[in-house]
């Protein structure tokens, strides 16, 4: 089963992820997509990995998620991408125009093949006012787009607000 889980800043969704992870049964893999760039981020990603259970695997990609995605996946693995608004975020600053299209394409072309349990993790940033700057609204406008592109390809669909998660697809939790 392939889930999304949206939410805003401190919204849950992470941890109702590694919740959902835990509760698979499977082996887990997260797949990291930050980069410690600097010291506010660096103690991020340390309150993520001291919450995750040690015996969980880890691979840090920020950019090619579907390269991972079709190494690692497995029928009897639970794989969580926490989060794809960073791995985004990390093509939109890249000085190479086409690679944020390759590999949104290549990822949503591999979800279909991928055995086992995949949930990804990503920030719903179109709720608020229309953002200042080229850069900005584009990001907006990216995320949208592989939101709804993954929510149409994905069986469950979750948003959080407030730690609380709203089904919005699919199975109840």
């Amino acid at each position: 089963m392939h889930e999304l889980i949206l939410g805003g800043a401190r919204s849950g969704k992470s941890r109702l992820a590694e919740r959902l992870a835990e509760a698979s049964g499977l082996e887990v893999t997260y797949i990291a997509t930050s980069q410690a760039l600097d010291g506010e981020m660096s103690s991020r990603i340390l309150q993520h990995r001291q919450r995750r259970p040690p015996q969980w695997g880890l691979v840090e990609e920020p950019l090619q998620l579907a390269r991972v995605l079709r190494e690692r996946a497995t029928a009897q693995r639970c794989l969580l991408v926490d989060c794809l608004t960073l791995w985004l975020t990390n093509l939109l600053l890249l000085d190479d125009t086409e690679r944020l299209q390759q590999e949104r394409d290549a990822l949503l072309a591999c979800l279909d093949e991928l055995p086992g349990r995949l949930i990804l993790v990503s920030n719903e940033s179109g709720l608020g006012v229309v953002p200042l700057g080229e850069l900005s609204r584009r990001y907006v406008d990216e995320a949208g787009w592989l939101h709804q592109a993954l929510a149409a390809r994905c069986p469950r669909v979750v948003f959080c607000v407030a730690g609380l998660p709203m089904v919005l697809k699919g199975a109840a939790l």
